[in-house]
C-alpha cells in the first residue's frame, strides 16, 4: 500500500520503520531537516519536507494516491487538518493522532464531521492499560477482543503454580473454559499443542471470557482482586484519564505532581475523590510519607524514563504487589523485565501498535473474511488476529477436525451470538462468527490462509 505518515517523532518513525519493513511504500512528511535526513539514511522510505497541512506539501509527498494518510504530529489541530485535506484530495484511509481532553467528549462528532477513519489517543489508551492491568494484579499483558467479550492474559508461570510441568491437554481437561493460545520460553516463541508441557518461568498467554478467565486465576491460587488503592506519579494526561475511568469504582487514588499549576487543574477537574499532592515523586521521603506500602499498585507516569524506572524498583524492593512503569524507549522494555519489572507501559508503542494493527487490518482484509483486530504478542513473534467469518466461505459448517488447518495455526475462540466458544474437533464456524486465529507473525491474512478451499479431511 501506498502510506503517507505526516510527523517525524519517535511514533511517526517507529511506524515508518515497521511499515516499510512490511514492503508498503512510505513516505515521510515533516518540517525537520535532521528529522528527514535520519530517516532517509536509515529506512527505505520516501522523505518530503514541508507542513503536513499544506495541500501543495500533501500532493508532494502523493496524499491524493495514498491508500492511507496517518498524522501523528505533536498538534491535535494540525492532525485533524491534516486528514481532512488528504481525504478531499483523495486518500482512502486517514488516521489522526488526537491527544487533548478537551477533544475527548466530541470526538465521534470530530471524527465524523472531519471525515477521519480512525482517531487514537495514546494517553487515553494508555490509561485503560493500566486500569486493565490492575484488574489481575499479577499480570504482565491484557488484551481485549470481541468487543471486550474475550480476554487474552499474559502471565508469568511460577514454580509452585500447579499447572507447572503439567500438559496442556491435562490443563484443559482440569481448567475448561480457557486456552493457552502462545507461550514465550527465553526468547523463544511457541504455539502450542496439546502435548506441550508447562514451565516454571514460562510467560503464557491464556485465552477465555472475562468469568472463565477469572475462575481459572482462582484455582491457580492467583489474586483475582481488582487493586482497590493506586498512587500515581506524575499528573499528566494519562493519570486524568485514569482518574476519569475509575471515578465512581470505590478506588482510592492519589496523584504527585511537582508543579502546583497542574495539580491545581486536577483538583478542579478530579474533585474530592482524587487526592492531588504536590511535590517531587522522585523523593523517596516523600513517598514514605504518604504511606507507600499501604497502596495496592503504584504507576509511575513521570516525564523522564529514568526516573519511573529507578522508582519503580524501589517499590518493587519495599515489597508493593503490583507496579506499573511507563517508558518511552522500546529498548528499556526488556531490560525492565530482566529486573523484575514485568508491566510496562509506553504510550508512543501504544500510539504506533494501535495504528499498525489498523493498517495491517486494512491491508489484509478479503472479501469473506475481514481482519477485524491484529495484536502482535510474544515479543512480536506471534499474531492474534480477529476475523468475521462472511457467508459463502469454503470452510462453513464443517467440523474443525475435517478442515486441513495450516501447521502453526491454533483456532483459539469463536463467539457466536454473544456466546465464547473454545473450540475442539467437533466444532464448526458459521457464517457471522468471530473467529480468533493465533498464528506466526505476517503469516495469515485471511481466513483462507489458514483454511483453504479443498482442504477438507475425507
Amino acid at each position: 500500500m501506498n502510506i503517507v505518515i505526516v510527523g517525524d517523532g519517535k511514533v511517526g518513525y517507529t511506524l515508518a520503520a515497521c511499515l516499510a519493513k512490511e514492503n508498503h511504500d512510505v513516505t515521510i512528511v515533516d518540517q525537520d531537516a535532521a528529522a528527514l535526513e535520519k530517516a532517509s539514511e536509515t529506512l527505505d522510505v520516501m522523505c518530503v519536507k514541508g507542513n503536513g497541512a499544506n495541500v501543495r506539501t500533501l500532493l508532494e509527498a502523493g496524499a491524493d494516491e495514498a491508500d492511507v494518510l496517518i498524522a501523528v504530529t505533536t498538534n491535535d489541530e494540525m492532525n485533524m487538518v491534516c486528514c481532512l485535506a488528504a481525504k478531499q484530495l483523495g486518500a482512502g484511509y486517514t488516521v489522526a493522532r488526537i491527544r487533548d481532553p478537551e477533544y475527548t467528549e466530541s470526538l465521534t462528532v470530530l471524527q465524523d464531521k472531519l471525515n477521519i477513519d480512525l482517531v487514537t489517543n495514546p494517553e487515553r489508551a494508555t490509561a485503560m492499560e493500566i486500569s486493565r492491568l490492575l484488574r489481575f494484579p499479577f499480570a504482565i499483558n491484557v488484551e481485549t477482543f470481541a468487543h471486550g467479550r474475550v480476554e487474552m492474559v499474559e502471565f508469568r508461570v511460577d514454580e509452585f503454580d500447579p499447572i507447572a510441568n503439567m500438559s496442556l491437554i491435562t490443563m484443559h481437561q482440569r481448567y475448561p473454559g480457557v486456552l493457552c493460545s502462545a507461550v514465550l520460553r527465553g526468547h523463544e516463541a511457541i504455539i502450542p499443542d496439546g502435548r506441550h508441557i508447562i514451565r516454571a518461568g514460562d510467560r503464557m498467554h491464556v485465552l477465555g471470557d472475562i468469568l472463565s478467565i477469572t475462575n481459572f486465576f482462582k484455582k491457580l491460587g492467583k489474586d483475582t482482586k481488582r487493586v482497590r488503592s493506586a498512587m500515581l506519579l506524575g499528573g499528566g494526561h494519562i493519570s486524568y484519564y485514569f482518574a476519569k475511568s475509575t471515578a465512581g469504582m470505590g478506588m482510592n487514588l492519589s496523584i504527585i505532581e511537582i508543579l502546583p499549576e497542574k495539580c491545581r487543574r486536577l483538583s478542579e477537574q478530579l474533585g474530592d475523590e482524587v487526592n492531588v499532592i504536590c511535590g517531587d515523586a522522585a523523593e523517596e521521603e516523600l513517598l514514605e510519607q504518604e504511606n507507600l506500602t499501604q497502596f495496592g499498585a503504584l504507576v509511575c507516569l513521570l516525564d523522564r524514563d529514568e526516573e519511573n524506572m529507578m522508582t519503580g524498583l524501589y517499590a518493587v524492593r519495599r515489597g508493593l504487589g503490583k507496579v506499573v512503569v511507563k517508558v518511552d524507549r522500546p529498548n528499556y522494555v526488556d531490560v525492565l523485565s530482566d529486573m523484575g519489572l514485568d508491566s510496562v507501559v509506553s504510550p508512543k508503542l501504544t500510539t504506533a501498535d494501535t495504528i499498525l494493527r489498523s493498517v495491517r487490518a486494512l491491508a489484509r482484509s478479503q472479501s469473506s473474511a475481514v481482519v477485524e483486530k491484529l495484536y502482535r504478542v510474544v515479543e512480536d513473534k506471534v499474531e492474534a488476529l480477529e476475523f468475521t467469518a462472511k457467508e459463502g466461505a469454503p470452510y462453513l459448517n464443517i467440523p474443525l477436525s475435517r478442515l486441513r488447518i495450516r501447521k502453526g495455526v491454533l483456532v483459539a475462540v469463536l463467539v457466536r451470538s454473544r456466546k465464547i466458544i473454545i473450540p475442539f474437533g467437533d466444532d464448526h464456524i458459521e457464517a457471522g462468527d468471530t473467529v480468533i486465529l493465533i498464528a506466526r507473525a505476517s503469516t495469515i491474512g485471511a481466513l483462507e490462509d489458514a483454511i483453504g478451499e479443498g482442504d477438507v479431511r475425507r
